[in-house]
């Protein structure tokens, strides 16, 4: 099993020069590389199916060859696993030793 730091994603309630709208989920977010220490702004919009623990808590991603195997090992899983693109990757949020994880793998 292996588990690669992705970037660490914060809420934010004002939105970021060159953030992206991401219709279908309804919140806007920054580009990773845009920022030091690979950090990704996220602003919620109302009607996001995203969980609100998610609008109001940071997390850490990681990218994981294994994701059923990192959500049967979390605490809870917040939301997920759901498609993340129309390329077959797949993520999960789940709470873990007190800490939010947006688990992601790729196709």
């Amino acid at each position: 099993m292996s588990a690669t730091y992705m970037h660490i994603g914060i809420p934010i309630t004002n939105k970021k020069p060159g953030m992206v709208y991401n219709e279908g989920a309804k919140f806007w977010v920054s580009n990773v590389d845009d920022y030091d220490y690979k950090i990704e702004y996220l602003k919620f919009e109302e009607g996001t199916p995203f969980p609100e623990e998610i609008h109001r808590n940071p997390h850490v991603a990681y990218k994981v060859d294994d994701l059923e195997h990192y959500i049967a090992d979390a605490d809870s899983v917040i939301c997920g696993p759901m498609a993340a693109n129309d390329k077959g990757d797949r993520l999960a949020f789940v709470w873990k030793d007190g800490a939010i994880l947006e688990l992601y793998q790729e196709a």
